[in-house]
């Protein structure tokens, strides 16, 4: 049996989709990066859950509405901007024939100054001045004409083209805006998913709980560490990076089964677009020596027993296509375990460690191992199992106090500060309560 992080797919989603997180409640906009607030989360209750469902819930249908409206909005403009009865398509046809006529008469004008042309040229010896003065001012006068009938078809022509790219930027406009409604939708079911399951959870372990007992024996287990080797602060699209993650079981009790978790999030400059999907995690051990992926739960299960004072060492290669954009990334590292007499218990935080990306072809400039702070870590004397049971990573677990990164901010405003503090649905709703008791 696997211990499982509390509300691990509400964090993963916090930084998956923070678009949708920011729509959820302003309370994210107003929110300070978890390194700065050092904010402590108990492990939520079923019914915080239930709300933070709700929320999410009420969340999605006000998307999924708006997504329904824009459908009906951009087919409407595209119609109209199709069949010429949209403004600017009508404006469009009337530059047009501006254009047309122009040209119509400006042709005209040149075919005037051809036949002034031909008829001075046909004068007779004979000709008296006059005539031969007449016949040049016709000439002169068709000339005139024809410039100033090329300078008003240059500007019909001017005229129209400006309003045909009106009409294809009203054309791409109305379809970019129904992305960004279908986009809203999308990540808002995404959130509403995470905050259903985690709710579904939450009550099966809860039901398990009072059947068997299961999970109430779990403890934190501060002589279980992690400690991460050889991770650079500064990564490369197209490159591979290994380093290896040692645990330790400092304690004086048996771990009959140790599993570590590793996870890995990354997003572009902006702190907007997650960018994970470049990246491949993969892991070996003395066990299984064989370079195996991760799996989705972010778990490795090639540790094992370990005794008291021993330890087990797993190799990790990074690799990130060439594809991936620059950007920053965050890396937590913890361990947990689990005994066949049902006792069970873990790290109370994650380790956290920052890195920079940048892109392919880049030089990788002076890498360094990222080492997390030696720092106590707060929430340690807690009795919730597993990463402050919240998924709160370590506020001072990191690189953060030294500055070498930018990660931790731009993903925690990205995420409205749920990244770092842990499940985000619940954590819109405390905010919320916070937000109404000040």
């Amino acid at each position: 049996m696997k211990i499982r992080r509390v509300l691990a797919t509400a964090v993963a989603l916090a930084v998956t989709t923070p678009a949708a997180l920011l729509s959820v409640s302003p309370a994210y906009a107003a929110a300070k990066p978890a390194a700065q607030t050092q904010e402590k989360q108990s492990k939520p209750t079923i019914e915080e859950l239930e709300e933070a469902a709700a929320e999410a819930q009420k969340a999605y249908d006000k998307a999924a509405q708006a997504k329904a409206a824009g459908i009906i909005e951009t087919r409407k403009t595209l119609d109209e901007l199709r069949n010429g009865t949209h403004p600017l398509a009508v404006a469009l046809a009337a530059a047009k024939q501006t254009a047309k006529d122009a040209a119509a008469a400006k042709a005209t004008a040149d075919q005037a100054v051809t036949d002034a042309k031909a008829a001075l040229e046909a004068l007779p010896g004979t000709a008296t001045e006059e005539e031969k003065a007449a016949a040049k001012t016709a000439l002169a006068e068709a000339e005139a004409t024809a410039a100033t009938a090329a300078t008003a078809q240059t500007a019909a022509d001017t005229a129209a083209t400006e309003a045909g790219k009106k009409v294809q930027d009203a054309r791409v406009a109305a379809v970019n805006a129904q992305s960004v409604l279908d986009k809203a939708a999308e990540d808002a079911l995404a959130v509403k998913t995470a905050a259903d399951a985690a709710l579904a959870k939450a009550i099966k372990e809860a039901e398990e709980g009072e059947e068997g007992g299961e999970g109430e024996d779990c403890e934190p287990e501060l002589d279980l560490t992690s400690k991460v080797t050889g991770l650079p602060d500064t990564l490369v699209a197209g490159t591979s990076t290994d380093f290896s993650l040692r645990v330790t079981n400092g304690s004086d009790r048996h771990m009959d089964e140790v599993l570590t978790f590793v996870s890995v999030h990354a997003t572009d400059k902006s702190g907007l677009k997650d960018t994970e999907k470049f990246f491949r995690l993969q892991w070996s051990t003395k066990s299984a020596p064989k370079w195996q992926n991760a799996d989705a739960d972010d778990y490795i299960e090639g540790v094992g027993a370990l005794k008291p004072g021993a330890h087990a060492d797993v190799k990790l290669r990074l690799t990130l296509d060439k594809a991936t954009p620059a950007g920053n990334g965050v890396a937590f590292f913890a361990a947990d375990f689990f005994n066949e007499d049902g006792s069970c218990g873990g790290a109370p935080d994650l380790d956290m460690y920052e890195f920079d990306v940048k892109a392919a072809g880049s030089k990788p400039g002076k890498t360094e191992d990222v080492k997390p702070s030696t720092t106590p870590r707060p929430g340690n004397t807690g009795t919730t199992p597993q990463g402050s049971a919240s998924g709160t990573p370590a506020s001072t677990g990191s690189l953060a106090a030294t500055g070498s990164s930018s990660a931790t901010t731009s993903i925690a405003l990205a995420g409205g500060a749920a990244v770092l503090l842990g499940a985000a649905a619940v954590f819109v709703v405390r905010r919320r309560k916070t937000g109404a008791d000040a």
